[in-house]
């Protein structure tokens, strides 16, 4: 599989990224044919315009939010104007799984009823609280719950044996241990910095992504979500003081093989 950074600035979209959007791709035949699937982890505000450059939007089979913050799925509602009203003409419906909520919070995003709200367009599923696993295409996804403010899971995602995990928004915890272990590639955040005073069960410093990929045994690390206030390359300093694998900072069309 093939992951490309869409969007990767952190909290917010920065001078040189929009918010969260990553893009994986993997061949799979569906019984008509073999061709490329491709899903979205997380779109954030910003991203649906980022994304144009890598894929064709409404090439998209599905997409999968870690969490219900705007920088992780605000552009789902311009992707639904996309989808809607495309001179191509209205397109089938694709998967979109998110935690409780997400059609609700979707549709109060561009001030729908939330009945039907952007149901004629995706077909929505929560994931269980507990975690949850399911499959798209050549996909198979573990969502684990993680430590944050909100409702957030950690995506653990595998395609012709290789495994991708995206920490989403969290801080250290067991849950992204467990989505962590034994993966290919590590593709964690980093909004806080190590040595500061920062607020308990919120995000990772770049020292903690390190620790964490160090833990789960990953030989590939990707700093990713790092706010504009901030440098990504001291993010991914602190996260090689602690860990010995490769580390990459994220980068809009950054391209991954996993």
């Amino acid at each position: 599989m093939r992951m490309t950074v869409i969007g990767c600035s952190g909290s917010y979209p920065g001078p040189h990224s929009p918010a969260s959007c990553y893009l994986l791709e993997a061949p799979y035949d569906d019984g008509t044919g073999e061709r490329t699937w491709r899903v979205l982890l997380d779109l954030g505000n910003g991203a649906l315009g980022s994304l144009q450059n890598f894929a064709d939007p409404l090439a998209i089979d599905g997409v999968l939010l870690s969490h219900l913050h705007a920088d992780h799925c605000l552009d789902l509602c311009g992707y639904h104007v996309l989808r809607r009203y495309h001179p191509a003409g209205k397109q089938p419906r694709i998967p979109v799984w998110g935690p409780e909520g997400t059609a609700d919070r979707i549709a109060r995003g561009y001030d729908l009823d939330p009945d039907p709200g952007m149901h004629e367009d995706f077909v929505f599923s929560e994931f269980d609280a507990a975690g949850h696993d399911l499959t798209l295409g050549p996909f198979t996804v573990r969502a684990e719950p993680v430590l944050h403010p909100v409702t957030a899971y950690a995506l653990r995602v595998t395609a012709g044996g290789r495994t991708l995990t995206y920490s989403g928004d969290t801080a250290p915890c067991e849950g992204l241990d467990r989505a962590a272990a034994g993966a290919d590639l590590l593709l964690a955040e980093a909004s806080f910095r190590h040595g500061d005073v920062n607020p308990p069960a919120i995000h990772l410093t770049g020292r903690e992504c390190g620790e964490t990929a160090d833990r789960a045994g990953v030989p590939r690390l990707v700093i990713t979500h790092v706010p504009p206030w901030y440098s990504a390359a001291d993010a991914a300093d602190e996260a090689l003081t602690v860990y010995a694998g490769e580390v990459h900072v994220a980068t809009v069309g950054q391209a991954h093989d996993i």
